[in-house]
């Protein structure tokens, strides 16, 4: 991934540092918006990143969604904040990879979206509307589907 976003999103000031987080391992990444976490007790759980959706595994970008998300997170130490856990017993949480905010990281890169029916972080729309106007990752496709269309198309 481009080192100047990773510079640029390690200066943000995460919403992790904010309030009090979990400090874990990443030791599982399902997709571009799934972690498995392992706590200093050895319990595992699943994140879902909250304020975004990745492209699923089987669609354009997909793919690579999931190795940014494992670049900046995978065997490294996070904090999660809990958010709430969603209708499929997922732990919903903002995520800081080594102190790098992964929604941020995420949408800023082009190898997410905005989860417009669920975010709270509004100044990732900023993020987003950078990576479009620059073509970043899903960026570059000229129409690209969300996630949520897809899955509704399946």
């Amino acid at each position: 991934m481009n080192s100047m976003i990773l510079a640029a999103l390690m200066t943000i000031s995460t919403a992790a540092s904010a309030q009090t987080g979990i400090d874990v391992r990443v030791v599982g990444v399902s997709d571009g918006d799934t972690i498995r976490v392992l706590t200093a007790d050895k319990k595992s759980f699943r994140v879902r990143l909250s304020d975004i959706d990745a492209p699923e595994s089987s669609q354009a970008f997909g793919q690579r969604s999931k190795k940014a998300l494992s670049d900046i997170c995978f065997g490294k130490k996070a904090v999660v904040t809990v958010d709430q856990t969603d209708q499929y017993g997922r732990v919903l949480s903002r995520v800081a990879c080594d102190g790098v905010d992964a929604q941020a990281y995420m949408v800023s890169a082009g190898m997410a979206w905005v989860y417009d029916r669920y975010v709270s972080d509004k100044s990732l729309y900023g993020l987003q509307e950078q990576a479009k106007s620059q073509g970043r990752g899903l960026w570059t496709d000229p129409n690209p589907t969300p996630p949520w269309e897809f899955r509704r198309k399946k």
